[in-house]
This record gives C-alpha cells, structure tokens and sequence, in this order.
C-alpha cells in the first residue's frame, strides 16, 4: 500500500509541475532547442525529442506537427517587438534554423513516428506580454534577386 501511494504522491508533483508552467515556458519546452542537440540520428531526432520534451506520451494521441527552433531563446523574444500582421503574429527579422516534424502516416496512436525536415525559415509567432507562446508557423525568405 505505502508503494502505491508513493506512486501516487510522485504522479501528482508531476503533474503538479506541468500546471504550474507558464505559456512562455511550455513554449520553449516544445519549441526551442539550442544549441540543437547533436547526438541524434536524423530520422529518430523528432521521434526522440518531441518524447523527451513531454510532446508525445504514451496514452495520448501523436501530435501532427512540430517544430524545434535552433536559435537562442532571447532572439524569439525579440520577434515579439516587431511589427503584427493583420492576424496579430508576429515574425523573425531573419531566418533561423529549425527542424520541423511531421507525422508519417495516419496513425496517430503511439508510438509516434515522424519525418523531419531541416529548414531555413522566419519563425511566425504569438506573443503575449512581450513573451512568444505560440509558434503559429515558418515561412522561407523570399528569394534573392540576381
């Protein structure tokens, strides 16, 4: 019984834990990794992080996309002072390094597997007290003129 309840007890701080997040921290968790974790095979980068992150998890459903920044969190943070769309996002000035995840198949029952794509991209942003909380997409530079 004691086992049981100290199961319990470590359950419930767990998830005591996830509650007390902030928007801005549950988006870095699932967002931001720089520098970008390197000991990772390609195709099992986004498998592995999205679980390390707390992104998937056994019992709830593959999560479609995901994208992983690798540029310094305080750069995001930037973004948030330019300019809005007229959706109310906001961009990176710059391209950025990202890996974004996409789910292979059409199961979405674990265990997750994805395709990750290496990109160049602006990062399109929600932000919420100068703070970003919401990737709400990329989009590629437009291209050069010759």
């Amino acid at each position: 019984m004691a086992g049981w309840a100290l199961c319990m007890a470590l359950v419930l701080s767990a998830l005591a834990g996830a509650v007390g997040e902030s928007r801005y921290e549950k988006f870095l968790r699932q967002h931001v990794d720089h520098p970008q974790t390197s000991s990772l095979t390609a195709h099992r980068y986004c498998e592995i992080m999205l679980a390390r992150r707390r992104v998937t998890a056994p019992g709830r459903p593959c999560k479609p996309s995901n994208t992983f920044v690798h540029a310094p969190a305080s750069e995001l943070v930037a973004a948030c002072t330019q300019t809005p769309d007229a959706a109310g996002f906001r961009s990176t000035p710059t391209p950025m390094g990202l890996t974004a995840c996409r789910l292979r198949g059409g199961d979405t029952r674990p265990p997750c597997t994805y395709r990750a794509r290496q990109l160049q991209h602006h990062v399109r942003l929600a932000c919420l007290d100068g703070l970003p909380v919401h990737l709400a997409g990329t989009h590629a530079p437009p291209p050069r003129e010759a």
